[in-house]
Parts: C-alpha cells; sequence; structure tokens
C-alpha cells in the first residue's frame, strides 16, 4: 500500500469480530461478551501480573484482555497492544482514549509470528486469546514470545481447538462418498454443504488448515520447542446451553474469521428449493429447550527460564 492509498476501514478481521460474530445483535452480543469475559479472567488468573510490569497482549483484537488486565493492575501496568488489522488497531485505540489509559498503551501492527516491534527480553508477560489458531507458523509464535520475554517472564494463553468440528465435516463427507446420491438421507448433503463452507472436509484440508491442524497436546509441544519451562495445560470441554435464541442470529453469525455465515451460504450454494428443506428441518432446532453448545478451550501458562 502507497502512502497515498487510504488504509482500509475494515478487513476480514474487524468486521467478524465488530459484527458478524454476533450478527449485530445486542443480546447476543452481551452473552458472548460474558463467556469471552470469563475466558480473559482466567488468562489473567494464569498471567501473575504485578504493578509495573509490561504486558504485551498478541492479536488484541477489541482490546479486551488488555484493558481488563489495566483494571485490574491500574495505572503502573504498561501494554502493548498487537494484531495483524490495522482498522482493529485503531478501534483498540480509540477505545482506549475513551477510558483514559491510552498513556498506558502501545499499538503495534504486526502478526504473531513476526513480532519485530518489541525489543528483546522487554516483557514480562505475553498473552494470547483465540489468536494461534490462525497463525500459520506456530512453532514460529512461540520462539517470538520467548525472544520479547523478559528472563523468568510468562506466557498465558486460551485457544480454541477446532479440529473436531473439521474431523465431524470430514465424517460426512466420507459417508456422502460411500454411497450414491439418491441412497442417501435428503439433509445429509444440504448439512455437508453448510459445513464444508466454514470447516475443511478431508484429512488434506485438515493438516493444512492453521486453525485444524493442531490438538492441544502441539501447544505443549510448541512451548517445549520454544524453549519454555514449567508449562501447564489445562484442556476445558464446556457443553451447555446454547447462546444462539433466534434464527437470524443462526444464519447471520459466523464461528471464525474465515467462515462466511450460513445466510451467505444458502444464497450462494443452495437453490430455493434446497434452503426451503434446510430452513423447515433446522430452524425448528434453533433456541429450542435442551439445544447446546460445544466448546474446545486449551489454556496454557509456561515461564522463560532464568538466565
Amino acid at each position: 500500500m502507497t502512502g497515498s492509498e487510504p488504509e482500509p476501514q475494515s478487513d476480514e478481521w474487524s468486521n467478524w469480530l465488530l459484527h458478524l460474530r454476533h450478527a449485530g445483535d445486542p443480546e447476543h452480543e452481551r452473552a458472548i461478551r460474558a463467556e469471552l469475559e470469563r475466558c480473559a479472567d482466567r488468562v489473567l488468573d494464569g498471567a501473575q501480573l504485578a504493578p509495573g510490569m509490561t504486558l504485551a497482549d498478541i492479536g488484541a483484537g477489541d482490546g479486551l484482555i488488555a484493558f481488563s488486565a489495566i483494571d485490574r493492575i491500574g495505572p503502573s501496568l504498561r501494554v502493548v497492544l498487537t494484531d495483524i488489522s490495522r482498522p482493529l488497531l485503531r478501534h483498540v485505540e480509540r477505545r482506549a482514549t475513551q477510558r483514559g489509559i491510552r498513556g498506558q498503551c502501545s499499538f503495534q501492527h504486526c502478526n504473531a509470528e513476526n513480532l519485530t516491534s518489541i525489543d528483546n527480553a522487554s516483557i514480562d508477560v505475553v498473552t494470547t486469546r483465540a489468536v494461534l489458531a490462525y497463525v500459520s507458523d506456530k512453532s514460529a509464535a512461540f520462539r517470538e514470545f520467548h525472544r520479547v520475554l523478559k528472563p523468568g517472564g510468562r506466557i498465558s494463553i486460551a485457544e480454541p481447538v477446532l479440529r473436531d468440528e473439521a474431523v465431524a465435516v470430514s465424517a460426512l463427507k466420507i459417508q456422502l462418498d460411500a454411497r450414491p446420491i439418491e441412497q442417501q438421507e435428503p439433509l445429509i448433503p444440504l448439512l455437508h454443504r453448510w459445513k464444508a463452507a466454514q470447516f475443511p472436509d478431508t484429512a488434506e484440508k485438515i493438516s493444512k488448515s492453521p486453525i485444524t491442524n493442531y490438538s492441544e497436546r502441539d501447544l505443549v509441544r510448541f512451548a517445549q520447542e520454544g524453549g519454555f519451562a514449567e508449562i501447564h495445560m489445562e484442556f476445558h470441554i464446556d457443553v451447555s446451553p446454547h447462546v444462539v435464541t433466534s434464527w437470524e442470529v443462526f444464519i447471520g453469525s459466523s464461528p471464525h474469521p474465515w467462515a462466511p455465515p450460513l445466510s451467505v451460504i444458502l444464497t450462494e450454494q443452495f437453490t430455493p428449493e434446497e434452503r426451503q428443506i434446510f430452513e423447515q428441518a433446522f430452524r425448528p432446532m434453533v433456541g429450542a429447550p435442551g439445544s447446546t453448545g460445544v466448546s474446545r478451550i486449551a489454556y496454557l501458562v509456561a515461564k522463560k527460564p532464568l538466565e
């Protein structure tokens, strides 16, 4: 981008985080925010921040972890917020100004694998939440975390593990491939078309996609290979009442930044007849009593050894 070209007002990251994640629905946004705040609290518990420290929140997004950390520790905490999205960095800087904490923050445009704007051994704690899931070279990211941390510094991360979602879609494809289409249940091809638009559906695609080619155990391995010690990982699987309670939110929201919402999939990949069949089958399930959602999140903390 040249100096004469205006920077984009939004990108895939900001559009998803600020709009598609909750489909523009205030009630659904509040429900998601409550879940995210619980996750951020767990990350900060693992961070063990203290007054006078410097925190690097990698992939800061809308500033949830960084601002929560400042709320906990107070004005002596310095926070470096990084993100790959310039629109999100502008957004979070405006929020910091509105909160009266702009002076405690610095904002760096970079990706997790290449934190070139952060000096060696200058950070006390590194945090991430749902960031490494989208990083192609996770090992490089852990090496960068190690580089920027002071000896004895800590990482505290929370990362979704989405492999099971992809494996389920792959199983649908295997089922479809095993018999002629006329012998299939009519909903199976439609269900596969929906899910395959949001998650990889073959072993090869799963192995190539950053969001599905790792497990919680891989995160431990990456931390070990990155030079960290005293590694502790907790893998949380939570089955809870589904937070989506309306059809409009169900089809208008998206599970991750690289996934089109169901409304787009229905418009672009379904005939009107297929869409009618699909909606008749699935609409009654949305918000029905007993409907549940599943989240799988790996929480990992580790230390850079004292030198």
